[in-house]
């Protein structure tokens, strides 16, 4: 008696499970259950002329795709369907459809187009245009220049507030960060930085700004209400002599727990709490560490490596450096699409 319970029970398991697997069929060829995809990668090769296609699940370059004349700054739209790519050599920013990576468009930039950011509507773009000393501001759906905006000398790194009231631009040589109010394109004041200021990123909150120094090694933190310094922090490797360590890229998590910043011919990553501003920790990753981007789910955190012609995949729960993946020759922008 008891084995044929026990062959009834595991006839009934089998008959659940196979019920269950046609039944999971069913729903997904009708599309109620969506697939889970893994994000893109898309990093500008500077040297190649290309773009880098990478699957960070499986740690592979899917493919290169030829985009014009040295590439370096890329964003994506906010609703995640087009790349925008500056060829610097071209004097343009490329429109990519983001599934075909095909160009759709072009926006008439300025020259020599380097930096960008776009606002969180996803209707602006400002360029740094670094030999004219100018912002340039661009409306995206009428393909236009709106204004431009003179600044100090060699603008490099640009942001725009989460709240969409500022935009911010750092002169690298007048070592200045210059405060322009988004609705009247006009700047309303100017705050000096340390030496070289190469990259700035807003808090989630738009509360504070970040800024790195080049030359100083240092990160500089910001009060957005009063626009005057909050914090500056110090960086050092034990190691690496203090010219190696050169501060450009930044990005800070959505919780302001913590912010990251590429150091840089150091080839770390500093992780900074962002509560206290200390260094909790430095990630060693690929060589001339310049710019970061996180995974949607801010799980992972990928840098373009440009001296080792790769990119390094960091998990942000142990906070180690998993994986690299050769891309390309100079890789300098990283865009990641959900």
């Amino acid at each position: 008696m008891i084995n044929l319970n026990l062959h009834v029970n595991g006839a009934n398991k089998i008959m659940n499970k196979t019920v269950l697997s046609r039944t999971v069929f069913a729903l997904l060829s009708l599309g109620l259950i969506a697939a889970v995809q893994a994000e893109t990668v898309f990093i500008t090769l500077e040297k190649d002329n290309a773009l880098a296609v990478v699957d960070p699940g499986s740690g592979k370059l899917i493919k290169t795709v030829d985009i014009g004349q040295r590439p370096r700054g890329i964003t994506i739209s906010p609703d995640h369907k087009f790349l925008y790519v500056a060829t610097s050599d071209d004097n343009t920013i490329k429109i990519i459809d983001a599934e075909t990576i095909k160009e759709v468009g072009r926006l008439p930039s300025g020259d020599d187009p380097e930096t960008f950011a776009i606002n969180p509507s996803g209707d602006r773009l400002y360029v740094s245009n670094e030999d004219d000393s100018l912002v340039t501001v661009i409306d995206i759906d009428q393909k236009k220049v709106v204004k431009q905006i003179k600044v100090g000398v060699e603008p490099e790194g640009i942001t725009v507030s989460p709240d969409n009231q500022w935009v911010v631009s750092a002169s690298e040589t007048t070592n200045m960060v210059h405060w322009i109010d988004t609705k009247t394109n006009a700047i309303v004041d100017n705050t000096l930085v340390d030496p070289r200021p190469r990259a700035l990123s807003f808090t989630a909150d738009s509360r504070q700004l970040w800024v790195t120094s080049e030359m100083a090694g240092s990160l500089m933190v910001l009060d957005v209400k009063s626009r005057q310094l909050v914090k500056t922090v110090k960086f050092a490797v034990q190691g690496v002599s203090a010219d190696k360590i050169q501060p450009v890229g930044i990005i800070i998590d959505n919780d302001n727990k913590r912010g990251y910043v590429a150091l840089g011919s150091a080839n770390r990553v500093a992780v900074i709490n962002a509560q206290t501003f200390e260094v909790e920790k430095y990630v060693l990753v690929g060589q001339r560490v310049w710019n970061l981007a996180f995974s949607p789910d801010q799980k992972r955190l990928y840098t373009t490596n440009g001296s080792s012609n790769d990119i390094s995949i960091i998990d942000l729960e142990t906070q180690t450096a998993t994986k690299s993946v050769g891309v390309g020759t100079y890789p300098w922008g990283v865009i990641v699409k959900p």
